[in-house]
């Protein structure tokens, strides 16, 4: 039986509670290439793909959410590594959730800026993380270590009453990505995106990924 997560709206799609599963990808245009982008995103559309992540590396990326947003239906989830600055001109512009790693943004103060403009604007963000000094006490990207730096930062984000939340925890290895999503799915409602970490070429990524969303979904987990 699926697990009966939190409600979370991202643009014109709602994931959790009894929603359908979402399906998500990813562009592997440079975002700020608006046609290229935009191009990518409506032929993901056109074969089911329901909510679509872009990469943000610099303000020009971000800015050109904007305009992506004009020809597209799909969601849009900006991408968002170091630089809490760019997160909050991708929410501007129109983002339909934020990803980050709280670890890799920097101070508190910063994550509480982005969540600051995520409550205005009502939109989600999706977390995931594996912090150095989880990593060191592990000697590794154990399942363990994994659940207790996303674990970190959910008290993190949750500090500053933010409870719109996406969790996504993902390894390499199959065995220790499953025993994650099972522990993360004992203890939290929030709704978890799957995925497997650099999975592979198209033959053996497709096997791998398979076997990862397939085992998750079949044991209730999983709403994107």
């Amino acid at each position: 039986m699926r697990k009966c997560t939190k409600e979370i709206k991202i643009g014109n799609v709602i994931i959790g509670g009894n929603h359908p599963i979402a399906i998500q990808s990813m562009t592997n245009t440079i975002t700020k290439n608006v046609d290229a982008t935009i191009k990518q995103i409506n032929e993901l559309a056109n074969i089911g793909c329901e909510i679509v992540r872009v990469a943000v590396l610099d303000e020009d990326d971000a800015i050109a959410i904007k305009s992506i947003k004009e020809h597209v239906s799909v969601p849009i989830v900006a991408d968002i590594h170091y630089d809490y600055r760019l997160a909050i001109l991708a929410i501007k512009a129109g983002a339909d959730k934020i990803r980050i790693n709280p670890g890799n943004i920097g101070s508190a103060d910063r994550i509480e800026a982005i969540i600051t403009e995520c409550k205005n604007y009502h939109i989600p963000i999706r977390i995931g993380s594996l912090e150095k000094d989880i990593l060191i006490k592990y000697q590794g990207a154990t399942a363990d270590a994994l659940v207790e730096s996303m674990e970190r930062s959910i008290k993190l984000i949750e500090s500053f009453s933010f409870f719109d939340i996406v969790l996504s925890i993902k390894a390499t290895d199959i065995e220790t990505t499953l025993s994650a999503n099972r522990i993360l799915a004992t203890k939290y409602n929030y709704p978890i995106h799957l995925g497997l970490t650099e999975a592979g070429t198209v033959s053996s990524g497709t096997i791998r990924s398979s076997y990862v969303l397939g085992t998750l979904l079949n044991e209730g987990i999983g709403d994107t």
